[in-house]
């Protein structure tokens, strides 16, 4: 599973609401026995991490994503960045909306994220996609398409997947990337879950995995948290970033 592995990690992650799922996600992980590492809150950048953390703290304001982008940033640059082997932080998927210009806010998350690798060539920086919600379905949508009215989650998730999109073209091949979006639109059996929009179908979350349409519920948390952890395991150790990124 990676918990093993983690112990000898100092990993930074800035997150909201659904970051907090997960994080409950891998505390159950956690109780099953074996090393595993602390889960820590941290507000204060300058907090000195022992191997062995997994440090988090909320960034930013939902629905204000370039609030994210500025105060991860922020941390970084007042120090976490000398505590931490592996950093990143995700988006909400409250921070996207229909009208959310996908491609300006990843144009300043791509500037912000090379600004932080160049100061901080120590720090293994790693990507996120956004998280999906599910769609609404059966009568109620059925009359809201017809009626022209927006069906839930349907717009939303077209712009998210802009992101995102945008964030496996980057990135993908090229530097770390958890898609956290396609564990959400992928049921364990590998079948995905999506929608058709205006002739082109779109990931959505699988229904199961949450309760409310947005937030990750037992079974949901169960999933992505084992990717969570896998994921952070297969990061290069961090003798080996510093041999990279040395002289």
């Amino acid at each position: 599973m990676g918990l093993e592995k983690l112990t000898r990690r100092r990993v930074f992650f800035g997150h909201q609401s659904v970051g907090g799922n997960i994080l409950d996600g891998v505390r159950l992980l956690s109780t099953q026995g074996g090393p595993a590492p602390r889960i820590m809150e941290v507000s204060d950048p300058s907090t000195p991490l022992a191997p062995g953390t997994l440090a988090h703290t909320m960034v930013g304001h939902n629905e204000q994503p370039e609030t994210k982008i500025a105060h991860f940033e922020k941390l970084m640059d007042g120090g976490m960045a000398q505590g931490a082997d592996v950093a990143f932080f995700k988006f909400c998927y409250i921070d996207f909306n229909s009208t959310t210009d996908a491609k300006a806010l990843f144009e300043k998350y791509r500037a912000t994220l090379a600004g932080l690798k160049a100061r901080h060539p120590g720090v293994t920086f790693v990507h996120a996609t956004v998280p999906l919600t599910t769609v609404q379905r059966g009568a109620k949508a059925w009359l809201k398409e017809l009626m022209g009215r927006p069906v839930w989650g349907m717009g939303e998730n077209v712009t998210r997947e802009a992101f995102n999109a945008l964030l496996r073209q980057t990135y993908t091949g090229k530097e770390p990337l958890f898609d956290l979006a396609a564990l959400e639109s992928t049921r364990s059996d590998g079948t995905p879950e999506t929608y058709e929009l205006n002739g082109r179908r779109y990931p959505a979350m699988v229904p199961e995995y949450s309760d409310d349409g947005g937030h990750l519920n037992a079974a949901g948390q169960a999933r992505l948290a084992s990717a969570f952890v896998t994921f952070l395991a297969t990061l290069p150790q961090p003798s080996q970033v510093a041999a990279q990124t040395g002289p």
